[in-house]
């Protein structure tokens, strides 16, 4: 028994793209998502399933929250905040001249100068 198509091996055949008469064995089927598209490409022409296209085909668990989190509270009668050393610096250093300010103004701003020296001969 034979089979149903004849052979291919020196069939002619176009290109789906351009157009242009190659061999059928040189055509490729495009793919795009995972799916034939039926077209055929010349080598050319062909243009591989990009990976970048099966965005949302799968799934992907990224999960941003902490379950049952625990936060720092460690703070000291006084409002001490040692646990939570963070010092936010404007108006050049620590949280400036404000008296309302809210936040802590820890940071202290140090400096020198040096000489120089002029050796002449």
């Amino acid at each position: 028994m034979g089979t149903r198509f004849a052979s291919s091996r020196r069939a002619i055949a176009m290109c789906d793209i351009c157009g242009f008469q190659y061999k059928l064995s040189q055509l490729s089927v495009l793919v795009r998502k995972g799916f034939s598209t039926n077209l055929k490409a010349c080598p050319t022409c062909f243009d591989p399933d990009h990976p970048q296209l099966k965005l949302g085909l799968y799934p992907v668990h990224d999960p941003q929250a902490i379950q049952d989190p625990r936060p720092d509270t460690s703070l000291g009668a006084s409002g001490d905040t040692s646990s939570r050393g963070i010092q936010w610096g404007w108006n050049p250093v620590g949280a400036g001249t404000d008296p309302f300010s809210l936040t802590p103004d820890d940071l202290v701003a140090t400096g020198s100068t040096g000489q120089v020296v002029v050796i002449t001969s």
